[in-house]
């Protein structure tokens, strides 16, 4: 069975971020953000899959044992990978700056600037920059201080009044300042300094009391562990195991040396020694700047058509026309697309349940939330009027453990019955469950959806919620809670998908009645949409079921092992992945054609993870309206021209052909529910 390796495919995904910065369907200066997203793309990729690696790498060395595929080798890919998309990069970024100075706007260093702008860069250094800097003269240090994780660090060497050599290490402070500095207007044209440069621009300032007037300075960076390692000391409880193991992230070992390549070899080599890091696949050379995942917050200091054109989310035409969303749930399925649709349902649902006096219960899954969350106060709200409030909270959600634990002393605080995770078990199921009393008696309304309950990534991320009354979803939901309290009690599942026990074996099944389609009706059909394709069982049950005659589409954005021209498939296969404006996030798999076909919606990639350590809620899609609706969606997904890529043995990332009308998905998805 042929597969591709998972590093190696997500660093191809990353480069289909690379090509959004090229594209010049996209507007100037968000093709200088996307920079920014690749950026930071690659620095996760290496505090965490990289970090994997290398801890595999140490273990073979140790015990020989035999693995599947060498880890130095794919160490060793990696790194020319990365070496490679790093100079494309750069070339990218050059004929950016060349197509925004031909919109009178100019990136300039500290070596271009007039009289004027010169004055205005040091007003600034003096108020703003000079009382963030701390230098640290490295040449009488005992112990080489310790750098901070993907920071911009100037190194500065010179020589003093004696002519000895010093050398200097400056943090540049752009946590705390923009990157970016706009320079007083000249002649209709405009000027944009980094933070980088206003430092190097008072260097002699800095220094002043060595009297040197010549120096060399050079930035660099490093990325370092972020994987979390959580001891198993019973005594302590795992919210301060997760505090400990955190203040250790913090203090990673190094993992990637990201330099000027201008910077004199016996610099590089002196830093290297010091951080004891030797070997060739974490060096690796750039250009002049470094941590461009500033630049996802690139300004635009031009006209809008530099930017994407402003689409306001749109309202819920059935939605708008109830008072109550509790009540307008209960007479029908609810269906909402972010970002093209409005997220503040979501916040208003739960605002109206804090205050309705017929809600008895509330309760919610947490995995990321915004920094200023209105998730968070209309859940106090609700405790404050007299709900019983459950929230599940993921401490464990990567890169945001620390605001949750945050979270988690807020809502405790503040009398929300708080549920820490699952004994080995990610939450990442998005669920909400709404008891309340009406002439009927007891009823619920469920919330099921593919993203977090995060309203500053709801605009960004493609995501789709379904908001549901019936019965025999909404008691499922209520079993999913009762499972995540006690998950080792038995449970049956008649309708949701729910991991780690049963979403594997049904996700088999549904394959299985596909491939029986084929034997009784002559046809099958499977489409799943995903974030990652990576399971080997069920990209081997895909390959059996396509290889049987049943046509697979797949929609992934990120990861995909299988290989759409593997031999067994006989050529049932189509792959593609779309990258555009809004990320892709929403998880859809279908079984079936017309009328016999069944949809669900999730929170869970086709990874081994999401099936197996953690759990995870699939839902089926009953309401035949929004099947149709789900259906238009997937359509123009698989039409898309402008902005789909075929998925290929090469990782080409080859466009696909376009030959007829232009279809750009996200585009015409949003102009489609606007006249729906």
């Amino acid at each position: 069975m042929k597969t591709i390796n998972r590093e190696i495919s997500w660093l191809s995904f990353n480069e289909r971020v690379l090509q959004e910065a090229e594209d010049t369907v996209n507007p100037l200066v968000e093709r200088m953000r996307f920079l920014g997203i690749f950026s930071n793309n690659l620095d996760e990729f290496f505090r965490v899959r990289v970090a994997t690696i290398r801890r595999l790498i140490k273990i073979q060395k140790k015990t020989n044992v035999e693995m599947v595929e060498s880890p130095q080798k794919v160490m060793n890919h990696i790194h020319k990978t990365v070496v490679r998309l790093q100079k494309r990069f750069e070339k990218v970024y050059k004929s950016i700056i060349k197509e925004l100075g031909e919109q009178g706007i100019f990136i300039i260093d500290e070596m271009q600037l007039n009289s004027e702008q010169k004055a205005f860069v040091d007003a600034y250094y003096l108020e703003k920059v000079e009382p963030l800097l701390v230098p640290v003269m490295l040449k009488k240090l005992k112990q080489f201080p310790y750098l901070d994780d993907d920071v911009n660090y100037l190194f500065v060497g010179f020589n003093d009044s004696e002519q000895q050599q010093q050398y200097s290490l400056i943090e540049i402070p752009s946590d705390q300042l923009s990157r970016f500095l706009l320079l007083p207007e000249k002649d209709g044209k405009k000027y944009i300094i980094y933070l980088d440069d206003i430092v190097r621009a008072n260097l002699r300032r800095i220094f002043k009391i060595f009297n040197c007037d010549e120096f060399e300075s050079h930035i660099f960076k490093i990325t370092r562990d972020a994987e979390l390692d959580l001891d198993d000391d019973i005594v302590v409880g795992f919210y301060d195991k997760l505090k400990r193991s955190l203040e250790k992230r913090k203090k990673g070992e190094p993992l990637r040396f990201v330099y000027d390549n201008n910077m004199p070899t016996e610099s590089v080599q002196y830093l290297l020694k010091k951080m004891n890091l030797t070997k060739e696949e974490n060096i690796i050379p750039g250009e002049r700047y470094h941590n461009f995942k500033d630049f996802m917050k690139f300004p635009n200091v031009g006209d809008n058509s530099l930017v994407y054109r402003d689409k306001p989310p749109l309202n819920h035409k059935y939605l708008e026309g109830h008072n109550s969303i509790i009540d307008a749930v209960a007479k029908k399925d609810v269906l909402l697309h972010y970002p093209f649709q409005n997220f503040d349902y979501i916040i208003d649902l739960l605002r109206e349940a804090a205050i309705s006096p017929h809600v008895k219960t509330i309760k919610v899954t947490i995995y990321r939330l915004a920094k200023d969350s209105k998730v968070i106060n209309a859940l106090i709200s609700a405790v404050k009027n007299g709900k019983d409030v459950v929230v599940v909270i993921e401490l464990q959600a990567r890169f945001d453990e620390e605001a949750n634990l945050k979270w988690a002393k807020t809502l405790t605080d503040a009398g929300v019955r708080l549920i820490i995770g699952s004994p080995g078990l990610k939450i990442h199921s998005k669920l909400i469950l709404i008891e309340y009393k009406s002439k009927e008696g007891r009823n619920s309304i469920a919330h099921i959806g593919t993203g977090n309950f995060h309203e500053g990534t709801a605009h960004v991320y493609s995501d789709i919620s379904l908001l549901t009354a019936r019965n025999e979803i909404t008691e499922e939901v209520e079993k999913v809670f009762s499972f995540i309290e006690t998950p080792y009690l038995t449970t049956k599942f008649n309708h949701l998908l729910v991991s780690p026990r049963y979403t594997r074996s049904r996700l088999l099944a549904l394959v299985d009645e596909q491939i029986q389609s084929v034997e009784t009706s002559g046809a099958g059909y499977i489409l799943i949409k995903s974030n990652s394709l990576v399971d080997p069982e069920l990209i081997e049950k895909l390959y059996v079921a396509a290889g049987k005659g049943v046509q697979v589409d797949l929609i992934i954005r990120g990861i995909c092992s299988l290989v759409p021209e593997e031999e067994t498939a006989k050529g049932n296969i189509r792959a593609i992945s779309i990258l555009d404006r809004y990320l892709e996030h929403a998880r859809i798999f279908i079984f079936g054609k017309d009328d016999l076909r069944k949809i669900y919606l999730s929170s869970a990639d086709w990874m081994t993870r999401n099936l197996d350590r953690r759990i995870e809620v699939a839902v089926p899609v009953y309401d035949h309206d929004i099947q149709n609706e789900l259906m238009d969606f997937i359509n123009l997904q698989l039409t898309d021209n402008i902005k789909a890529r075929l998925f290929d043995q090469s990782m080409s990332n080859t466009y696909v052909a376009n030959n007829g009308t232009n279809i750009r998905c996200q585009h015409d998805f949003y102009n489609y529910l606007q006249n729906k």
